[in-house]
């Protein structure tokens, strides 16, 4: 196939969007990765790497499938420490600073304040204790990376709660403890903590190896505290031998957790994992897949890594790459397409997560589950034809001149043309050239059309165009429209946004201009906006080396790539320096591509003679010819352009964008290699289509 580089211009309001993998902030090409175990991958489903990646939960429940175990590894071998039955649930946290929230035996009331605080940034879990007097229940918010983050947490957990605390405080509470020594059975260290809660609510049993158990008293924030605590102990127990826990030694501790259904206060196990740096292994019998209730309760393959990251809780996914593969080719693009086009995904995806897997960029795993790096989501999308494709090309990648595994990168769609990577990054790499992506525009195929329309009340917006008739025309040419049924709504944008308010509503008989016909918008071509001066300014806070200007009265693309792709945008002529081009996709407000025109509301273009053009606005006042004679351009006024399409000048001035693709649109697009397989190609010609100066290798 032939390789072309060209500048592209849209001319028109456009026409699309769908999912696509999605670049955070740039990418960089390093000249090498670790690329020695090319079997397993490992994957972050939470974990806190701050501006990195952030996804956290204060606790994880797994439900297994057929028999597990838990433990830990030493010399590479797992000793285990839990076994867990088949359809057993279990919950597991880091052990930190946390706030001690509420503690009571009106489950009612804890409940209440379980409810209240889930809808807060400190996300509670509730324990279920067995004292003297009977049962109470306490709730921890938590974890946090520090004792004066803890501190703060405590101050709005009080507010959270001051009804139910009746004037009470809550208190931080931190991971050092006091132990009272080791137990040769669970029941041994169970009935010592009874004891000890009489005085100390905070007593614990704690497993310290398989079938060892012993009794932690504490939640201390600092050494002193900690201290202190061990000499009030050893007064008041002066048979026990209390010591400092090692704060490096693996350790669990074993709680009664009630948080998941709290309509009454069924506990499951719940496994706080202590000891830093410790990792904590959770490994089923064979292949059976283990549900994470946390993320949307799905099914995953393999092994959970269970660790501290940040003071927050790390769980990670590692399991066999193509079994990876299952799931998240199916989870890229749909089950139903082509085989040679899911092939060329299968390649695609496996050459990114091998290369990705080199880098650990996320310290604890090379991948993420979701769009950061590919969409994850276990054992749900696994079906037949998917299966089929990765099985056919299984250990196949793209490789460089250099031998290294090539970052297969994909977009969803490239809005028929890809683009060069210094339209994404601002360098140049001969993998990544613009080429044509023709495929692209099926991905629009079956949508319906949709009408401009401006109103008799001068409001402008957009129906669709079944249950619509068009009836007559006006003076100027432009055709009137009457819908046929009640209620049709007139939308913001050409598609359907249920979350979105209409802009108003047409029944029979009401009669509206028609402007210009545009295809629904999907990830082929596309509309957004229209954006405001101060939408812009706060949308371009903070991604910008210089601060944009504000207002801003006029906005315009000033340079653009190989491939039509905007490079350059100036705001009143000044530059808005992003740190990459493709960056210019967040900083707009999120626009699904670069490969865009703006469109200002409040202006417009008048050809005069001689071929001069000149610009006005609603409020300038420029007198223009019209079909009725000269007259003063104003709000409200119809521009008719040459291809007979008009458009409203509106009294303030705002920002449309008019484009095509979804995503960074480098390397494969995943429409346009459809196109290609529906065309008879097969996924070698596909990738070799979109990835240049590459070749396809076994592992």
């Amino acid at each position: 196939m032939k390789r072309i580089k060209r500048t592209f211009s849209l001319g028109r309001w456009g026409k699309g969007i769908l999912a696509g993998l999605l670049l955070a902030g740039g990418v960089y090409l390093p000249a090498a990765a670790d690329q020695s175990d090319t079997t397993r991958v490992r994957v972050a489903m939470y974990l806190d790497l701050g501006s990195t990646y952030k996804s956290t939960t204060p606790a994880v429940t797994l439900k297994t499938t057929a028999p597990a175990e838990a433990g830990f590894a030493f010399n590479s071998v797992l000793e285990p420490w839990l076994q867990l039955g088949a359809g057993e649930t279990a919950r597991f946290s880091v052990s930190g600073y946390k706030v001690k929230a509420l503690e009571s035996a009106d489950w009612a009331a804890v409940a209440a304040a379980v409810k209240k605080l889930q809808g807060t940034s400190d996300k509670p879990v509730a324990y279920a204790v067995d004292l003297a007097g009977g049962a109470a229940y306490r709730v921890y918010t938590g974890p946090y990376v520090s004792a004066a983050e803890a501190q703060k947490a405590a101050d709005r957990v009080s507010q959270t709660l001051s009804a139910s605390l009746k004037g009470g405080k809550a208190e931080a509470r931190g991971p050092l403890y006091v132990s009272a020594g080791s137990f040769a059975s669970q029941a041994e260290a169970v009935n010592l903590r009874q004891t000890l809660s009489a005085q100390h609510a905070e007593a614990v049993v704690v497993m310290t190896g398989p079938q060892q158990y012993a009794v932690w008293v504490g939640g201390a924030l600092s050494a002193s505290e900690q201290s202190a605590l061990q000499t009030e102990l050893s007064g008041l127990y002066p048979g026990l031998s209390w010591a400092p826990v090692n704060e490096n030694v693996p350790a669990l501790l074993l709680h009664r957790d009630v948080t998941l259904n709290l309509d009454a206060p069924a506990g499951v196990d719940h496994y706080e994992l202590s000891g830093e740096g410790t990792k904590l292994t959770i490994r089923d019998d064979g292949n059976s897949p283990i549900q994470v209730v946390e993320r949307f309760a799905r099914s995953y393959r393999g092994d959970f890594e269970i660790s501290k990251m940040n003071g927050q809780l790390a769980l990670v996914n590692e399991l066999p790459l193509e079994q990876y593969l299952y799931s998240v080719v199916a989870g890229e693009v749909p089950s139903s397409w082509p085989q040679e086009a899911l092939k060329a995904q299968a390649v695609a995806a496996r050459s990114y997560a091998l290369y990705n897997a080199g880098l650990n960029k996320f310290k604890v795993a090379g991948l993420v589950d979701t769009t950061l790096s590919q969409v994850y989501n276990g054992t749900e999308k696994e079906v037949p034809s998917i299966v089929q494709a990765v099985d056919a090309t299984a250990g196949e990648v793209l490789v460089a001149a250099n031998g290294q595994i090539v970052e297969g990168i994909f977009a969803s769609n490239s809005g028929g043309v890809t683009a060069d990577s210094s339209e994404v990054w601002g360098n140049v790499n001969p993998i990544y050239s613009s080429v044509t992506s023709d495929g692209d525009e099926s991905a629009q195929a079956s949508l319906k059309s949709w009408y401009h329309v401006l109103l008799s009340s001068g409001v402008t917006g957009y129906v669709r165009e079944d249950n619509t008739a068009l009836n007559g025309t006006t003076p100027a040419g432009l055709q009137k429209l009457t819908v046929t049924t009640s209620n049709v709504l007139v939308r913001k944008l050409p598609l359907i946004q249920s979350e979105v308010d209409p802009v108003a509503k047409l029944n029979p008989g009401d009669l509206a201009i028609v402007l210009d016909k545009v295809p629904e918008s999907s990830s082929y071509a596309w509309i957004r906006g229209p954006f405001s001066s101060d939408d812009l300014v706060k949308s371009l806070k903070g991604k910008t080396s210089t601060e944009a200007p504000s207002p801003i009265l006029n906005l315009e693309v000033t340079k653009r790539g190989p491939s039509g792709r905007v490079t350059q945008v100036k705001a009143n002529g000044q530059p808005l320096d992003v740190k990459y081009p493709d960056s210019y996709r967040s900083a707009l407000n999120s626009l699904p591509s670069t490969l865009f025109d703006i469109v200002q509301t409040g202006r417009y273009t008048v050809q005069g003679a001689g071929g001069n053009t000149g610009t006005g606005t609603a409020t300038s006042a420029t007198t223009i010819q019209s079909a009725s004679g000269k007259t003063t351009a104003n709000s409200g006024l119809v521009v008719l352009s040459g291809d007979k399409t008009a458009r409203v000048i509106g009294s303030t001035n705002q920002f449309v964008f008019v484009g095509r693709g979804n995503g960074h649109g480098l390397g494969l697009s995943q429409w346009g290699a459809k196109g290609l397989a529906d065309g008879g190609y097969d996924y070698r010609q596909i990738l070799q289509h979109y990835y240049q100066n590459v070749t396809i290798v076994k592992e």
